[in-house]
């Protein structure tokens, strides 16, 4: 479980990534969580630094502080290139084992170190074709974040935030990251795969609300066998009509979503309840133990009772 976090500070750091950051790892909140992360603010050089804004911000840390931190947080800069200085010490963690995270075109630092050669990565939608130029990157241009191997990248500003979350996630689980959401009063997931809100040259369609509404009857209603003909009829559309609309919407299958919607309902039922796994599959849709460890350990990376263990808390229903 990773505890230690810096963002790195490099001259013309956008504010809005930054505070993200500031706000999700190094905001106290012992309360969702024994051992919050302790945090602090790298310098990329000499400090004070200039924000995009023109203001400054000090901090006692310099690159050299970056040494025995577990995860590392690129946030976007207003225009130039990223120092060689920071790029080595990137290099450097990383070798070490330290997780490093880009958001937005912060990308493009790591881009510049190397370390997205031979990798999966994504970055803001206008962004990608000059990531593209960066031999040996595979760029997805349709999906929020990617995170592979000790590697996290996002798209645009706003996914930085599904990201951290995801990275919160991952380390207490899926009831803290969810209490946390609720506190920052943002949607609790939107997963990696989701598409980038890409500019199109045409008007909303007109079913747009009655596919919203339509998700939210199927995470009300995960637990119950609904299928996706039952969402295309919720939705008032044929099923090809309502499977082509869904791509279109969220980057993904109406089945997949299902899945994931069923996992995130089975992971706040391992964390804070007793029931056991047969238990739980049947009261998060998924019928058989079987079938929800199958699903389970593809979208999570761990059998379900592996994760009990890892993220039971305390509030036992």
């Amino acid at each position: 479980m990773v505890r230690t976090v810096a963002t790195v500070l490099p001259e013309g750091v956008e504010l809005f990534e930054l505070g993200v950051t500031i706000e999700v790892f190094g905001t106290p909140r012992h309360d969702l969580a024994e051992g919050w992360y302790d945090f602090k603010l790298v310098a990329a050089g000499p400090a004070p630094v200039t924000t995009a804004a023109g203001f400054t911000i000090d901090t006692p840390y310099g690159l050299e502080d970056l040494s025995g931190v577990a995860r590392i947080i690129v946030p976007p800069i207003l225009d130039g290139p990223y120092p060689a200085e920071l790029l080595d010490a990137l290099v450097r963690e990383h070798e070490r084992g330290a997780e490093i995270v880009s958001i937005c075109t912060g990308a493009f630092a790591l881009a510049e170190a190397g370390l997205l050669e031979g990798r999966r990565a994504t970055t803001h939608w206008r962004r990608v074709t000059e990531l593209q130029k960066y031999p040996g990157i595979e760029v997805d241009p349709n999906v929020l974040y990617i995170d592979e191997d000790g590697i996290a990248t996002s798209a645009g500003a706003a996914s930085g935030i599904d990201l951290c979350l995801h990275l919160v996630r991952k380390d207490h689980g899926a009831e803290v990251a969810n209490s946390l959401a609720r506190r920052l009063v943002v949607p609790p997931h939107r997963d990696g795969g989701q598409a980038q809100y890409i500019e199109q040259p045409i008007a909303s369609p007109p079913d747009a609300d009655l596919l919203n509404e339509t998700l939210d009857w199927a995470r009300a209603n995960a637990a119950d066998p609904i299928t996706v003909e039952d969402m295309a009829r919720q939705a008032a559309m044929s099923p090809r009509t309502f499977a082509r609309r869904f791509r279109e919407t969220t980057g993904t299958t109406p089945h997949q979503w299902l899945v994931l919607e069923r996992v995130r309902l089975a992971q706040r039922m391992l964390e804070t309840t007793d029931a056991t796994i047969d238990w739980i599959a049947v009261d998060s849709g998924f019928g058989t133990a079987t079938n929800m460890r199958l699903h389970f350990r593809r979208v999570v990376g761990v059998p379900p009772g592996t994760y009990r263990t890892s993220f039971r808390t305390s509030r036992v229903a």
